[in-house]
């Protein structure tokens, strides 16, 4: 039976500036470069990825109009999860020429970095929330296993907005603990509204140490928790390459949905993120 031609539903591009990437330190070497989209097509190429979603990486409006451009030069780059100031009285007014050139399919802000770990609760941030659905908008939601359950609070405020959980909620796979990162991601996937992303695993285990047997239990969570329909294949990359290589991580997704019917394979590979992301 031939591969499937995946979707890579959660992908960065930069031109590096330390000053505009502060976070990119303490052993993260390899990624102090650029990452452009020919960069990415040859990663893609070698692992059977077809097309892509490129994912913000800084809070600018400029990096949101930079990666438009950048899916619009290059067309297996079929959505953008941009950056925009939800906080913003004019925000409507900041949407509607992004909306305007056709790639723009979510938004993310990086809650995790955020000081106040009930951020995503402000009345500010919630109202800019409301305001996506106007124009079809999802929601990426970024943030470490402690924030669940604010994360399912806030959820529930918005229950027709479609929100993706990144990276699986990052569990604490470098200490070996899976609860309460079990529990609590069961309980916010009882929310249909909610997808989520198998991405950015290995980032939060041991770098130069983790083994495929060490993260498969948490895929095997997030699997019972959400089903094929609502799991969405993504690499990460370039961040992932401080743990592993862009092949080697879609060979060892494809070999955990390899078990499950063709059906649901096709569907973590591709389906989820053509619905999600509307592609």
């Amino acid at each position: 039976m031939p591969q499937i031609a995946a979707i890579d539903a959660h992908h960065h591009l930069w031109k590096y500036n330390p000053q505009e990437y502060p976070w990119i330190a303490g052993g993260m070497g390899a990624l102090q470069r650029d990452f452009l989209p020919n960069h990415f097509k040859k990663e893609m190429d070698l692992a059977g990825v077809s097309v892509s979603v490129a994912v913000q990486a800084r809070q600018t409006l400029e990096e949101t109009n930079w990666l438009l451009s950048m899916a619009e030069d290059n067309d297996f780059i079929r959505g953008v999860v941009g950056w925009v100031p939800l906080t913003a009285p004019d925000l409507m007014e900041q949407l509607e020429p992004l909306m305007s050139r056709g790639k723009l399919k979510g938004v993310r802000h990086v809650l995790q970095d955020e000081a106040d770990d009930r951020y995503l609760l402000r009345q500010d941030f919630q109202s800019g929330i409301r305001r996506l659905r106007t124009f079809g908008l999802s929601y990426d939601i970024l943030i470490y296993e402690r924030h669940l359950p604010q994360t399912i609070q806030f959820v529930d405020t918005h229950p027709n907005q479609l929100f993706i959980l990144d990276h699986v909620g990052k569990p604490r796979i470098k200490d070996g603990r899976i609860s309460p990162w079990r529990e609590n991601l069961r309980e916010l996937a009882r929310r249909e509204n909610v997808y989520c992303k198998v991405s950015g695993m290995a980032v939060e285990a041991d770098w130069a140490r983790w083994t495929p047997d060490e993260l498969k239990p948490y895929f095997d969570v997030a699997l019972e928790a959400f089903s094929a329909r609502r799991l969405m294949f993504g690499s990460d990359w370039p961040v992932l390459q401080v743990a592993g290589s862009y092949l080697s991580w879609n060979q060892m997704v494809r070999r955990w949905v390899s078990g499950l019917s063709r059906d649901e394979e096709l569907r973590i590979l591709r389906g989820t993120a053509l619905e999600a992301y509307n592609l």
